[in-house]
């Protein structure tokens, strides 16, 4: 894999953007010590630091892992606290956890809210609050009517209830469970952390976290699949993190998942042709266009390659220039050389 510039590398540690979290790392000369780029430790020098493409080159190299950052974490690797958190809620029949119940089992309040808003972009008790209105949509899909659902997850009103419904959902319970559950996770990979999101019945998407157009898929995907996002897992997710944890390791070339692409009978033409590339092979844009059946159709096939909502999946990274160079990638040049790279290995 290619590395980018030094000086793109130097101001992403500068800056600690999160674009290039796992994309390299940094060693410091003076000191001895590697980094994550989003390290909040002081920030060296640019002639005493060096880049490596990966922990271990960093360790071959004499370099001890950073003890603020622990760069040989794997990146959104949820911790067994949490873990702990959210097999209780499970178990709990719609109880709430309190900051005091918290600290009554040995967790900072505050240590807990920071970790869900920096992996969910929610605090625990917003997290909590979800999870009742999954546990509510559910009941209501299941014929129990509104006021015994709100009574029996604890609601006092049910006042209270419909506020809180249409607050975390966007309409009324009654309307609510006309739509369908889409649960919501962050997987962890050699290239930074992914979100899947998967109803029920299929995986709808599967990017990583830092793509700028994240924000505006999910609030399409609500509208197009008339969804509610909700934090947690489901058992397309969990074969999802399976395959995906089998594909990093060069185990797997196929991933035989489920999936809903909604979008154009073109956008879906190009994106089943996309699906088709073999692994560790690749093809151009015209390519694609004369396989879609519209080789006049360049540009429109780029935009909607662009449009892929499943990365890694539908194989984007597989489409190339004409002329063999690597063109844009919503997931960054960077991890684009490092797939292709991945699966010419294991080809």
């Amino acid at each position: 894999m290619n590395l980018p510039t030094h000086e793109i590398m130097y101001e992403a540690l500068l800056t600690k953007d999160s674009y290039y979290e796992g994309q390299f790392f940094v060693g410091v000369k003076t000191t001895g010590i590697f980094c994550r780029n989003t390290c909040t430790a002081r920030k060296p020098k640019k002639e005493n630091v060096e880049y490596f493409q990966d922990t271990h080159k960093a360790l071959l190299h004499g370099y001890r892992p950073c003890k603020v950052c622990h760069p040989l974490d794997v990146i959104g690797k949820t911790p067994p606290f949490i873990n702990d958190l959210l097999e209780e809620l499970d178990t709990k029949d719609f109880k709430r956890i309190t900051d005091w119940q918290l600290r009554e089992k040995g967790f900072d309040p505050i240590r807990v809210r920071r970790w869900f808003l920096k992996n969910h972009g929610i605090t625990f008790h917003t997290y909590q609050r979800l999870n009742r209105v999954d546990q509510a949509i559910g009941l209501l899909k299941n014929g129990a009517n509104v006021t015994q659902t709100a009574y029996d997850l604890g609601y006092e009103s049910l006042s209270g209830f419909g506020y809180s419904m249409k607050k975390m959902t966007g309409t009324s319970p009654i309307l609510t469970k006309e739509k369908q559950i889409i649960k919501v996770i962050k997987i962890p990979t050699p290239l930074g952390p992914m979100i899947a999101a998967a109803s029920n019945n299929s995986i709808c998407l599967l990017e990583f976290t830092d793509r700028k157009m994240l924000p505006t898929e999910i609030e399409q995907l609500k509208v197009l699949l008339n969804a509610v996002f909700i934090p947690g897992s489901n058992k397309h997710l969990d074969i999802l993190v399976l395959q995906l944890k089998e594909y990093f390791a060069g185990k797997r070339k196929v991933f035989t998942l489920p999936l809903v692409t909604p979008g154009s009978q073109f956008q879906q033409a190009v994106w089943k042709e996309i699906a088709k590339i073999p692994y560790g092979q690749t093809r151009t844009y015209t390519q694609q266009a004369i396989a879609v059946g519209s080789p006049r159709a360049v540009r429109a096939v780029a935009r909607t390659n662009g449009l892929n909502r499943l990365a890694i999946i539908i194989p984007c990274h597989r489409i190339i220039g004409a002329n063999g160079a690597l063109t844009g990638y919503a997931g960054g040049l960077v991890r684009k050389q490092w797939l292709l790279d991945h699966e010419n290995k294991f080809a």
